[in-house]
């Protein structure tokens, strides 16, 4: 199921706006079910695992932990719990427009919505951004597990020594990332007054049609499922 940019933003904005609401915990389900359903479409099956498999876990920490083991630490671990399932479900329908979004495809489609130059420059550099820093992450977490100062057991032993030894090196190379999108950026001609020509016009079709009605369908259910 090929969606257009624009369909993915308004799923992601739609999602964050309805479950970070005043009681949009209802919404959470319908939620997770769009983020699932919109990675087992492009056959991304670990993803849809981790989806699933933390949704699992979350729910059982906000709801059946207090229940089992009344203590004001479990209500407070639940608490935060609750906010972390909220995010995982934003991040379910978020993960899809960044995994199958490439840099073009977003600018196009924010230059056919006629966005501001203003937004489609930086929105445009972060989406390549976040997918490098955390490949240099684990570049960095690799190194450090060479060295035999990285993983849990480091962590434990010596944390912050640990965290300043991945935290110094990413966010240095995090930095030179950064300068090197935007130039590209910059060549590319996006931040001109001309507008770029686009060689694949984003456009609408049935899949996108198709994943607004799921969202809309699966907001409804959830709302039902409450009440």
């Amino acid at each position: 199921m090929r969606l257009d940019p624009r369909t993915k933003a308004l799923l992601v904005i739609t999602t964050s706006v309805t479950v970070m609401a005043p009681g949009g915990d209802v919404f959470v389900p319908g939620a997770i079910a769009l983020g699932a359903v919109l990675a087992a479409s492009v056959r991304a099956w670990r993803r849809t695992a981790v989806i699933l498999t933390a949704t699992v876990v979350l729910a059982a920490v906000t709801y059946l932990v207090p229940e089992q083991f009344p203590h004001p630490a479990t209500a407070t671990i639940a608490i935060i719990a609750s906010y972390a399932l909220r995010l995982a479900a934003i991040g379910a329908v978020a993960a899809h427009l960044l995994a199958t979004t490439n840099t073009a495809e977003w600018s196009a489609a924010l230059t056919a919505a006629r966005v501001p130059r203003t937004i489609t420059v930086p929105s445009t550099v972060m989406l390549r951004f976040i997918p490098v820093v955390a490949s240099e992450a684990a570049g960095v977490s690799d190194a450090m597990r060479l060295r035999g100062i990285g993983g849990w057991r480091g962590l434990l032993r010596r944390p912050v020594a640990t965290v300043e030894w991945f935290t110094v090196p990413l966010i240095a190379s995090s930095l030179r990332i950064g300068d090197d999108l935007s130039a590209a950026a910059l060549l590319r001609g996006l931040g001109g007054h001309r507008r770029p020509t686009c060689m694949s016009p984003p456009r609408f079709g049935p899949s996108d049609a198709l994943a607004v009605t799921m969202l809309f369908g699966a907001g409804f259910a959830s709302w039902g499922l409450a009440r």
